[in-house]
């Protein structure tokens, strides 16, 4: 007989609102404490600290609108959130200040998480939804310069872009895109050519979510319905369909791949965290704690495996923390 799947480690309550988004930042030297950042339908980003399971900082920047990404730049201080004020605030969290430091106005009415990736020492690239309907915009941080606009082809009706994903093979080589549209489509652009390199239509449904894996060449993406569809990356580029995971019930919110590429996990619309491993699409758990959709899952970046954690937000106000799959 298969194991019961385990309760949460721990939950963490008190945001009063539906949580939309995670990130951990755990990876510092000691005696750093590990800390969780969420970001809340009520407008807050709530500093966790995962030692003491309390609010380090409730920081108020986005005026009381839903925040639905944050992310960190290189340090637990340097914080990044973005929200449906239209606004994306840096933060420097250092000292125990809570202030705003500077902020981009999207000017995109849409819910799509804006995309980091380190491209130098202190240098970071950000794709974000554009003002325009179709349109990514990329933006060079902390500069804010403009580094290029990514437009469809003229007919291409892909819709507003849904979730971005930007990384590179390796350090110093050219960063690329990839985009989930309104219409299905997962895009491939090229950021130096400003071109899409390839297309692959994944879901009849928006792309809600995806996630990349750079060494294996291989992504997984989801919808409102009940299928993940996993596709490859082939050496000319093209985006191919690999293999499509049929699901128990029809949403998925967020996926996210754990950093060592072993396992990944869903949040549903079902009020369920599903585990599966990468290699084979093997499902392996299901978490069954939440009493209203999960909107977002994040695995923790400790250093060492035996202390990884992963975390689920749901609409009911809490955070699930499980300790999953450490030893594999």
């Amino acid at each position: 007989m298969a194991l019961p799947p385990p309760d949460p480690q721990f939950v963490l309550r008190g945001t009063n609102a539906a949580i939309h988004t995670l990130h951990f930042s755990c990876g510092g030297q000691e005696p750093d404490v590990p800390i969780l950042f969420s970001g809340s339908e009520n407008g807050f980003v709530h500093v966790w600290n995962l030692k003491t399971h309390r609010v380090d900082a409730a920081l108020d920047g986005h005026g009381r609108r839903s925040v639905y990404c944050v992310d960190t730049m290189g340090s637990k201080d340097r914080l990044l959130s973005q929200g449906r004020d239209q606004r994306i605030c840096l933060w420097d969290l250092a000292e125990g200040r809570t202030s705003v430091t500077d902020s981009v106005f999207t000017e995109n009415v849409g819910f799509c998480r804006c995309s980091l990736l380190k491209v130098a020492q202190g240098r970071w690239l950000m794709a974000m939804a554009a003002k325009a309907l179709e349109e990514v915009q990329v933006l060079e941080l902390p500069s804010k310069m403009s580094v290029c606009t990514l437009k469809p082809e003229v007919g291409a009706k892909l819709g507003m872009p849904m979730c971005l994903k930007l990384w590179q093979l390796s350090c110093g080589s050219q960063p690329l895109l990839l985009a989930g549209y309104e219409d299905g489509s997962v895009v491939l652009w090229n950021l130096s050519m400003r071109k899409a390199l390839s297309q692959l239509v994944c879901h009849p449904e928006p792309v809600m979510s995806l996630d990349f894996d750079s060494e294996k060449a291989k992504g997984i993406s989801g919808s409102s319905e009940k299928v993940l569809s996993i596709w490859s990356l082939n050496e000319q580029q093209n985006l191919q369909v690999y293999k499509t995971q049929k699901l128990v019930n029809a949403g998925i919110s967020d996926i996210a791949i754990r950093p060592d590429k072993k396992i990944l996990a869903t949040a549903g619309w079902d009020h369920r965290i599903r585990i599966f491993g990468w290699k084979k699409m093997k499902p392996l758990a299901v978490l069954d704690f939440h009493t209203a959709t999960v909107h977002c899952v994040s695995f923790s970046d400790h250093k060492n495996p035996g202390e990884r954690l992963l975390a689920a937000g749901s609409k009911d106000h809490r955070i699930s923390i499980w300790s999953i799959y450490t030893q594999t």
